[in-house]
């Protein structure tokens, strides 16, 4: 009987795994998806800046450039920061890999499934969360600018 629910567990886990994959087309469709509601956003912003604080022309120019200059330095940044970025990445993959195989040897076979499924699961749990947080926040944001008031 716990086998029969183990191998449901790990049929439901894996048709759940394959469903999540996403196409590397959609990736890049969402992407430029995401580009362009950034850009429409910062629009939005502006016009709304220059109306509330009676802008001139000159100073929406220099107000552009300074956004686009902090945007170039953030860019710049994050792709010097990306090299220390991956060497942690690969470092924690090391420690989580070292941790999986303690674990192989601490655990019966029965035990160690049981626990991967659980891990999981659990993985599988806060990506919802992330996702429905991230969908609150998007929808926050949504009733702040209908209602008038600015971010």
């Amino acid at each position: 009987m716990k086998k029969l629910v183990l191998a449901a567990a790990f049929i439901v886990t894996g048709s759940f795994a394959m469903a999540q994959q996403v196409n590397p087309q959609d990736k890049k469709i969402n992407r430029e998806e995401m580009h362009k509601k950034m850009e429409q956003k910062q629009q939005e912003r502006m016009a709304e800046m220059q109306k509330e604080l009676n802008l001139n022309e000159s100073q929406v120019a220099k107000i552009k450039d300074l956004q686009e200059k902090r945007k170039a330095d953030m860019k710049a940044e994050f792709e010097k920061n990306r090299g220390e970025r991956q060497a942690k990445m690969e470092q924690m993959k090391a420690k989580r890999q070292q941790m999986d195989n303690e674990m192989k040897n601490i655990l019966s076979p029965d035990q160690y499934d049981k626990w991967q499924a659980s891990r999981k699961a659990k993985m599988e749990e806060r990506k919802t969360i992330m996702k429905e947080k991230g969908l609150k926040g998007e929808r926050r944001m949504m009733k702040k600018t209908q209602s008038g008031t600015s971010i």
